[in-house]
């Protein structure tokens, strides 16, 4: 039985016991912060398990696409993976144990044709209810056995969540395959037995202290992995020996010319690249970008790991597109997402292995360095500073670095890599603190847990009557404030927005009767209170003030010009360059915005010329922009774009534009009305921030007439420069540095005739120094490119000569020194004589022993150190 017979065998089986067949999630889990990644079936049902909502049939089914990182290092024996296929049913309050157990059975035996004696059943400790129902569809009581907590029961998707005891079914191979004890049972780790499905019987929600809370009504949770699955029913005892990682193998082994199934050592690395390339495809294809924390970080890993274990079997040139594209061939049909995003997979993947091919080399060498140098003192302990340094400066991940160490008999001080991160952390956190000026918040957030959310009218309102609960000066909480303090203010309800999202907080003024306070600045910390920063201007303010806060308008209407479009950006941008392009970040201020994304090239002119013509062109069309709350489930059903970054709650606002919409994403933000309201908009630059990432920055509106005046003003002045008219500008500016180049053409010419009569004239100057020939000279101010071209000619015409050469260039000394190859074979090394005489001008340099160079601080040093050149010689 082929995987896809056995996928369409288990969704049918279902289907006919009345589920609806559900399309897997992406491996990315949409508005749950909970989870980097789809780890089981259930994860897309969580909330119909919470209670939060509820399916229109309580019988799901579905294979899913999931990924763990717990198994990473493990990959490379004979059955770990990290990504996997997930078949299962799920029953939200409807049937449970007795169906679940029953079906399970029907399926495997009638189904499948496992034979019933080669079946085993094992329950958590004290399910005496599933004993009861495996002993009655006819397994022997001896083969079902009873286990803890670590083996049947099923804790949450991620901290928390629903969770409850399990039952699963385990395949027995026969007593020839494993540890052969005669004892030898489900769950020994020796290969003989292999677990295929696991029943979860959902009775509890998990909170974050661990606590168990009995759920409304008891679920059904069943996981059997593809992959195993496909083995056991053909008989193999690996998932390696599946037509699913055959062509894989195939493919690696094309690659490198090795056989699979030869060698120990061999094998594994060769499982490692066909797993970890199969896993890298699904990633990127779900959205993942390489990056140095959260999922891009786990795909950065995956990718190292696999070019790691590439070069141990000797491909010592990028090659995981390979497995990309044979991953791509064979999957393909069943997830068409990787099809359809696979020019953009194969790209990724070649940047990003070739960016840490030179990466690779380099920490292998420092690796083997600290290691030869462990070894001759003893010690088998690579300290936490060098596992930091080789991961923060070299970008070696720390992970390869550990494993490689218990390769050799070491091992990490990881105690010491975490200290040392945690200084990079809180470094990096008082930076982020200092530069944003968002320390009085953060100290506040420290004092103000108790309060609620604070509600925010300013959608709609930009002028509102209010009352001040807090007030905070220099770290601690006040009662008044008086004129000339800074401060930070915490209102019952306000108007102003608090920066999130990208969009930058709100300014304006606070009055009371008894005072004024400027707000330069608002920002929002958990849980999601409002905090209004600034300088009490005129009187003294005190906590219990009622007072009116008032948004500077004509802000924040530049706030939402630019953040509506960035909203009309990112539907032109996947118009012209394809639906692969996903917003990555933002950032929206008064006067500009820039907007980051996927994509892999730099966009070309034309490109750009029409993302900018498309979103002119929807502001022309003066399409109106309006918000609507919907639960989020349907928000995602509908196709609405959602930052997969962001945490969302069950309602969340949908900002569309047009009708009907061409654009609808999920935002907090502010926007204008209509997009005519934006006025206009203009592309400032495009450039790269990372592998596969871009960055666009555009202003609009205000920001958008400013930028074109002044490129105006700036051609106009050209013109005058030039003597000629704007339009023309083009024109003379192209004829005048073609006349340059030219004249600069010329003038290189003749400087270089000039340096050869000066250079023969220096023959004159030889001496000789205990029988070696030696120029020493000061040559007028040239470039270091015509002193080269003078020591060439001189070693040509002296055939054997130590030359030193000085001049001054641009205000200061510069030094050559050449040797010819029959002294540098007698010692003499031109590197170690220009560096002694550039000391002498306060300078430094050098080069190899038959030509180096360098320069110096002190013109008026240069006579000097040339004069040191002969007691140097």
């Amino acid at each position: 039985m082929t995987s896809d017979e056995l996928r369409d065998a288990y969704l049918k089986f279902f289907a006919e016991k009345r589920h609806d067949i559900v399309p897997s999630a992406s491996l990315i889990p949409h508005g749950d912060p909970t989870l980097l990644f789809t780890s089981a079936g259930m994860v897309q049902f969580k909330d119909y398990y919470l209670g939060k909502a509820m399916p229109s049939n309580p019988r799901l089914a579905s294979c899913q696409k999931c990924f763990r990182m717990t198994d990473i290092e493990s990959v490379g024996d004979a059955s770990h993976l990290t990504f996997f296929e997930m078949l299962g049913n799920f029953s939200i309050g409807d049937y449970f144990k007795k169906e679940s157990i029953a079906w399970a059975w029907e399926f495997v035996t009638e189904r499948l044709k496992l034979p019933p004696e080669r079946l085993w059943a094992t329950i958590y400790l004290d399910d005496d209810e599933s004993f009861d129902y495996w002993k009655d569809i006819g397994v022997p009581e001896d083969r079902i056995l009873r286990f803890g907590e670590k083996d049947n029961f099923w804790g949450p998707a991620g901290d928390t969540g629903p969770c409850g005891p399990c039952s699963e079914l385990h395949y027995d191979f026969g007593e020839d395959v494993g540890c052969g004890k005669p004892d030898c049972k489900p769950n020994c780790e020796c290969g003989r037995f292999s677990e295929i499905w696991n029943l979860v019987f959902t009775q509890y929600n998990q909170d974050e202290n661990g606590n168990r809370t009995p759920l409304p009504k008891p679920n059904i949770d069943t996981g059997m992995g593809l992959e195993r699955t496909v083995a056991v029913v053909n008989g193999q005892t690996s998932v390696y020996q599946t037509g699913l990682f055959a062509p894989l193998l195939e493919r690696v082994s094309a690659l490198c010319g090795k056989k699979y199934g030869v060698d120990k050592e061999t094998d594994v690395a060769m499982r490692v690249v066909a797993e970890h390339g199969r896993g890298v495809t699904f990633l990127i294809g779900d959205g993942v970008i390489p990056g140095n924390e959260g999922r891009g970080y786990v795909l950065r890993r995956l990718l190292r790991r696999a070019a790691l274990f590439g070069r141990r079997l000797g491909l010592d040139k990028p090659f995981l597109t390979e497995m990309a594209r044979t991953s791509i061939e064979h999957l393909g049909h069943i997830y068409p997402e990787v099809e359809q995003r696979k020019d953009f997979i194969l790209k990724l993947i070649d940047v990003e292995e070739a960016r840490f091919e030179e990466t690779l080399s380099t920490g292998l060498e420092l690796l083997d360095g600290i290691t030869a140098d462990l070894a001759k003192k003893g010690k088998s302990e690579i300290s936490g500073k060098q596992a930091f340094k080789l991961s923060d400066t070299h970008g070696f991940p720390v992970e390869l670095t550990k494993e490689i160490a218990r390769e050799r008999g070491m091992a990490v001080d990881e105690a010491g890599f975490e200290q040392e991160m945690e200084k990079q952390r809180e470094r990096a956190r008082k930076a982020e603190l200092t530069a944003s000026g968002k320390g009085a918040a953060s100290e506040l957030a420290s004092l103000a847990r108790f309060y609620e959310a604070t509600p925010f009218v300013g959608y709609h309102d930009l002028k509102h009557r209010s009352v001040i609960i807090d007030l905070l000066v220099d770290g601690s909480t006040v009662d008044t404030v008086a004129k000339g303090r800074s401060a930070s203010l915490v209102l019952e309800t306000t108007p102003f927005y608090g920066e999130m999202g990208g969009q930058l907080g709100d300014a304006g003024q606070i009055h009371g009767v008894s005072g004024k306070f400027t707000v330069t600045d608002t920002v929002r910390i958990p849980p999601d209170i409002i905090v209004h920063q600034g300088q009490v201007s005129d009187g003294s303010l005190a906590v219990g003030d009622e007072v009116e806060a008032e948004v500077d308008e004509a802000r924040r209407l530049d706030i939402a010009r630019n953040h509506t479009a960035t909203h009309l950006l990112q539907h032109a941008l996947r118009n012209v360059l394809g639906e692969h392009v996903q917003q990555r970040g933002s950032l929206v201020t008064p006067d500009q915005f820039r907007f980051d994304f996927s994509h892999l090239n730099a966009m070309l002119r034309e490109e750009i010329a029409s993302v900018q013509h498309l979103v002119n062109e929807k502001i022309r069309q003066n399409l109106p922009v309006y918000d609507e709350e919907v639960p989020y489930k349907q928000a995602i059903a509908e196709g609405v774009i959602a930052l997969f970054d962001e945490k969302y709650g069950d309602t969340v606002r949908v900002l569309r534009i047009g009708q009907p919409p061409i654009s609808s994403e999920l935002c907090g933000g502010t926007h204008v009305s209509s997009t005519g309201d934006i006025g206009f908009f203009q592309v400032v630059a495009e450039s790269s921030i990372g592998a596969g990432l871009r960055r666009i920055e555009a202003v609009t509106g205000r920001g958008a007439e400013e930028f074109v005046k002044k490129r105006f003003a700036s051609l106009e002045n050209i013109a005058k420069l030039v003597h000629t008219l704007p339009d023309e500008v083009e024109e003379k500016v192209a004829s005048t540095a073609t006349a340059f180049e030219a004249e600069q053409r010329q003038r290189i010419a003749l400087e270089r005739d000039l340096a050869r009569l000066r250079t023969e004239s220096l023959l004159g100057q030889v001496e000789e120094i205990k029988g070696i020939k030696v120029l020493i000279a000061r040559v007028p101010s040239s470039r270091i490119e015509i002193l080269r071209e003078m020591a060439d000619f001189i070693r040509d015409k002296l055939k054997s000569v130590i030359l030193v050469l000085g001049t001054i260039s641009e205000g200061k000394p510069m030094f050559l020194a050449a040797v010819t190859p029959d002294l540098v074979s007698r010692g003499y090394d031109a590197g170690k004589i220009v560096r002694e005489v550039a000391k002498v001008a306060g300078g430094g340099g050098g080069g190899k022993p038959n030509l180096a160079q360098a320069g110096g601080k002190y013109k008026e040093k240069l006579d000097e150190a040339l004069r040191l050149v002969k007691n140097l010689i």
